[in-house]
């Protein structure tokens, strides 16, 4: 099985460009003006342009905003240096909103991107869990 994430964002081109400069991703291709392919992470990441106050799903409450909110998803982005990782994120765009957290062997710090959508940065330290001995 192969998964495949999807990140909604109002524009693919300022989309693109945050994700290269704050996580290190490449653009692998654009599929249409609405859908560009991110490489260079254990998934392929998909960035979706869909307009704010659009219908984000059958039935749903709320329109598609593009502000920060709350959503039971996001994405960890395994790194070798948090701090380097850190910096490259802040100066990329992305909102720091949280202080280093220590748990288990590792050391983590949350953030938003440009788009309202969550994320975190995520070191392992050595012997902890990598997530490529699964």
């Amino acid at each position: 099985m192969r998964m495949l994430v999807n990140i909604d964002v109002p524009e693919i081109a300022s989309a693109a460009a945050f994700y290269r400069a704050a996580i290190g991703l490449e653009l692998s291709r654009m599929i249409s003006d609405d859908v560009a392919e991110l490489s260079g992470a254990s998934s392929t990441i998909y960035l979706l342009r869909n307009a704010a106050g659009s219908n984000p799903a059958s039935g749903a409450a709320e329109p598609r905003r593009y502000t920060r909110h709350w959503t039971p998803v996001h994405i960890d982005f395994v790194v070798d240096d948090l701090t380097a990782a850190t910096r490259r994120a802040i100066a990329a765009g992305a909102n720091q909103e949280s202080n280093c957290v220590r748990w288990s062997g590792s050391k983590c710090i949350s953030f938003s991107d440009p788009f309202g959508n969550g994320f975190c940065l995520i070191q392992f330290a050595a012997g902890s869990y990598r997530g490529d001995d699964v």
